[in-house]
This record gives C-alpha cells, sequence and structure tokens, in this order.
C-alpha cells in the first residue's frame, strides 16, 4: 500500500499538507461549504447526482453526493470517496484533504470512504513496474473526522485491510505472464518476509501427479514450459495464544483459463487471466491476517496456481482420475479445472484437521468457479454450506458480516439435487462425474452442484454431520464479486472474512 494515510485534525491544521478538499454527503460539513452545497441545490437540479467541483477558499473543493435509499447499502460511501478522489486526481492533486461524514446508520461508513479513496488511485503492478515516476497519483491522503480519538484507531484498521486488497488486486489483476504460477510464487515470497507467516512452495511437478492428482492433470500441458509450471503455494499463521479456530482456505488460482481442450470459443477466452482471483483474495487476506496478527486464530491457506493450457498434453474429456482421497472421477469438460485444482488441496487441509486434532477447523474454497453465479447472483459472492456448517449459522453470519462492511453476499443451498447430479454413472466404472459438457451458464444449480463435487472428491462427505468428526465446510464462488476487465480486481470477499474471523 505504496499511498501513505495522514491524520489530520482539523482543515486549519497548520501541519496539514493538503492542496484540495474532498467532502462526502451533507452531514459533518463545514458551514460555508453546506450553505454552498444548499444554494446549489436549488438552482442545479443535476448537482445531488453527480461530483461537483468549486472554489473554497483558496484550495478546490468537491463535493461527491450519496445515493441512500431503501435498497442501498454501505457502499455508496465507497463509491462516493471513489469518485470524489478521481475527480481530485483529475484536476491535477495529489495531497487531498478527505472528510469523513457523520453516518450513524452505517457502522462502516468511514472505513469504505478510505478504502473507496484508496480504490480510486490504485495503480496496476505492471504499470507502476514499466511506468515508474506514475506509479502513485497521490502522494499522501490527509483524513479528517470529527471524532478525532477515534481516526488513529480507524486509519490503522483501513491499513490492514487496504494492505490486504492491494495484494489482491495485484495477484488478480496480473497479466498471464506477470502473473504466471512461478512469478505469483515469487511475489508472495517477496510479500510475507516478515517470518509472521510461513510459506512453502511445492514446484516438483511429479510430486504433483502422486500426491495432487487433479491439479497435475490441469497443469499437465502447461508443465512443459518452464515458466507456466505449476505451484501450490502453502502459507500459514500460528497465533501466540492457544487457538480456538482454525481457519483453512483454499483458492483457485487458474492463471490463464483457455478452458483446455475444451476451449473457449467465440470470443470467450478474453478476460480469463482473473481466474485467480480466489486464490488472490485468499493471499490478500494472509496479508490481513499477518498485520492484524490474531491472538487466538490458527490460519492455513492453499494457494492453487495453475494454468489450464491447450496442447498434445493436455487432459480431457473422458479421463479418469483418481482423486487423493482415493475417490474414481471420470473428466466431464476440460473447462471445469477450477474445481480439479482445488480439490486436493481441499483433502489435504481435511486430513490435517483431523491428524492434527486443530480447534474448530472452518474449511473454505474460494473460486472465481462459475458465469452461472454470476447470471443467478450477479456481483455478488455465493456462499454455499455443508449442513454442518450451515447448522452453525455460517451462511448468514457470513452475509451479515459482509452487509455491514460493504462486501454482501447471498446464500446458495447445496441440495440433494448436487450430489446425485454427479453421482451419474456413465459406464466408465467412476464414482463421481466431474461436469456435464454444457457450459455453466446452460446448466441447472450449475453453481451448486460443483461445491459438491468438492465435498465428495476430497472425501469430505466422510465428515458430515452424522460423522464422529464433522467439519464445517464452505464454498464461496466469487465469479460475480470479484471483478471483471477492465475494472480493478475487487478483493472480495477479504472484507467478509475478515469482519467475521478477525474483529
Amino acid at each position: 500500500m505504496p499511498c501513505p494515510i495522514k491524520a489530520i485534525d482539523s482543515p486549519t491544521d497548520s501541519s496539514g499538507d493538503f492542496d484540495c478538499y474532498v467532502f462526502i454527503e451533507d452531514e459533518g460539513l463545514q458551514s460555508d461549504v453546506l450553505n454552498y452545497v444548499n444554494e446549489a441545490k436549488k438552482f442545479d437540479k443535476g448537482f445531488n447526482s453527480q461530483v461537483s467541483a468549486f472554489k473554497h477558499g483558496s484550495k478546490l473543493a468537491i463535493y461527491s453526493p450519496l445515493d441512500l435509499h431503501d435498497y442501498g447499502d454501505v457502499r455508496e460511501y465507497f463509491r462516493a470517496a471513489r469518485n470524489g478522489i478521481l475527480r481530485a486526481v483529475k484536476a491535477g492533486y495529489s495531497k487531498p484533504l478527505l472528510f469523513l461524514p457523520s453516518a450513524p446508520k452505517y457502522k462502516n461508513a468511514e472505513l469504505n470512504v478510505i478504502l473507496g479513496a484508496l480504490a480510486a488511485v490504485y495503480v496496476p503492478i505492471q504499470y507502476r513496474e514499466d511506468v515508474p515516476d506514475k506509479a502513485a497519483q497521490l502522494q499522501v491522503l490527509n483524513v479528517s473526522w470529527s471524532q478525532k480519538e477515534r481516526l488513529n484507531e480507524l486509519i490503522e484498521k483501513t491499513k490492514w485491510m487496504e494492505s490486504g486488497l492491494y495484494i489482491a488486486r495485484d495477484i488478480g489483476g496480473g497479466d498471464p505472464e506477470r502473473m504466471s504460477p512461478p512469478n505469483v510464487a515469487k511475489y508472495v515470497e517477496k510479500a510475507f518476509t516478515s517470518g509472521i507467516i510461513s510459506v512453502n512452495i511445492l514446484s516438483n511437478q511429479d510430486d504433483f501427479v502422486k500426491e495432487y492428482p487433479l491439479f497435475a492433470a490441469v497443469n499437465r500441458a502447461a508443465r512443459s514450459v518452464p515458466r507456466h509450471q505449476g505451484r501450490i503455494i502453502w502459507l500459514e499463521y500460528k497465533p501466540p495464544k492457544p487457538a480456538k479456530k482454525t481457519l483453512m482456505l483454499v483458492g483457485k488460482g487458474v492463471t490463464y483459463d483457455t478452458g483446455g481442450a475444451d476451449v473457449k470459443a467465440g470470443g470467450h477466452m478474453a478476460g480469463m487471466s482473473r481466474d485467480k482471483c480466489g486464490a488472490a483474495a485468499i493471499a490478500g487476506f494472509m496479508k490481513s491476517v499477518e498485520l492484524k496478527q490474531p491472538e487466538d486464530i490458527h490460519v492455513i491457506a492453499a494457494l492453487c496456481m495453475v494454468r489450464n493450457s491447450i496442447g498434445e498434453e493436455c487432459y480431457v474429456a473422458d479421463e479418469i482420475i483418481t482423486t487423493r482421497a482415493g475417490v474414481r472421477i471420470r473428466v466431464g469438460n476440460t473447462d471445469a479445472e477450477g474445481r480439479m485444482a482445488m480439490a486436493d488441496a481441499l483433502c489435504v487441509m481435511k486430513e490435517r484437521a483431523v491428524k492434527e486434532n486443530l480447534p474448530n477447523p472452518y474449511l473454505y474454497t474460494i473460486a472465481t468457479l462459475t458465469g452461472h453465479a454470476v447470471l443467478a447472483l450477479g456481483h455478488y459472492t455465493g456462499v454455499m454450506d455443508n449442513k454442518v456448517a450451515e447448522h452453525s449459522g455460517h451462511g448468514i453470519n457470513f452475509c451479515k458480516a459482509g452487509e455491514m462492511i460493504g462486501d454482501p453476499s447471498e446464500i446458495s443451498a447445496i441440495r440433494k439435487e448436487d450430489f446425485e447430479f454427479i453421482r451419474k454413472n456413465t459406464g466408465f466404472g467412476e464414482d463421481l462425474l466431474q461436469c456435464n459438457n454444457e457450459p455453466s451458464s446452460q446448466t441447472l444449480r450449475g453453481h451448486q452442484f460443483p461445491a459438491a463435487f468438492l465435498i465428495v472428491a476430497s472425501g469430505l462427505d466422510k465428515h458430515d454431520s452424522s460423522s464422529s468428526t464433522p467439519l464445517k465446510y464452505s464454498h464461496l464462488d466469487i465469479a460475480g464479486s470479484s471483478g471483471d476487465v477492465p475494472d480493478t480486481p475487487t478483493g472480495s470477499p477479504i472484507l467478509s472474512l475478515s469482519q467475521l474471523h478477525l474483529h
């Protein structure tokens, strides 16, 4: 997070190094600015629907209105701040003073204002590296708030959250070569040098065949190209006190998805460098964990970085592959590679949870998995709990946490039909069907049945609510919430995970 944030006690603070003002909404505005805003509204019907700039003393003032109504949420503050800062940058200013509004209705409005301002000035990693003199759009973000005693605490909270979002944007938004699997591994190593998070990078291609057979199948066409060879990156945080909870996160990190042998035709391949946003979000969350350093939460993460390439070595439909958990699966569609990349790492998580008797384990898979999730849920994360997690109230709590912090989700249930779909036997002697050969967007329950596949392929079905060792598991499909090209990756669901587990 290269843009420093500085607390300013008041707009007349002599130590304030700022060159313009940015205001959000009417509440908490200085009286002279409020008078200007109220007068402007009388003769300009469009004043409250777009960003305005006017002179305030000797400086430029920028007013960014909110669009709040019954169906709005705290993200309106994020958007207003982002729009206001973008206007300041466009006007040629690099040291704005951002006034935080008074927003009693929304607990995290002030946090969203600062996060929105920082999101506005994010510069993609390749542009920062290629054009260093334009690596930052702001020199400093100055912040003023009427609740002065809480401002420094708010800024510190913002820093550890934004640092995670920044890493997620870098990895998720990097192109297929800059963020190829080996380059993601190098980036992660450089990002976690404090020793607080341990980093273990698996790179032996033959070991993948033995230990992660489904991942190895996806990786098969890419392994002959050294710069594209797969990596599984393990990150772990051990708390200073005995753990009361263990988070176990597995992320889809497909650095480019051609569709494999079932190639993405008709222009649908562009943008598939974003298919690694699940792993990117987990890497970002681990950065937030590193900076927050929770006292009693153990966190383990696996980033499954792989390229789904086309070639004579690529895996194809009708192959029978036995998973790490001993489940025979038949490949139905090579464009369903995300569940393949994650299933064996999820199995490792399951094994560790049981063998190491980890306290209160909670398993997640996070992935830009299906187009169906986008059709069904729009730009929201889909939350799918197994019954153990559902009975604990996870889905509702996760959605409440996301709603509170500006990273909302929708619950999708995993049902009996989803397991019946993947257990269809097609005469090959398989236990599971990996996928049908239609796009998820043209398949009934196209984003739910992959969660059932991950449960069975990893052996988690042996740890359901009737088991002596039940394990909570949730699959998060972020295909709709992660952000599409050309927009900057959102970093979802970092904020939800942080709000639910780290606060």
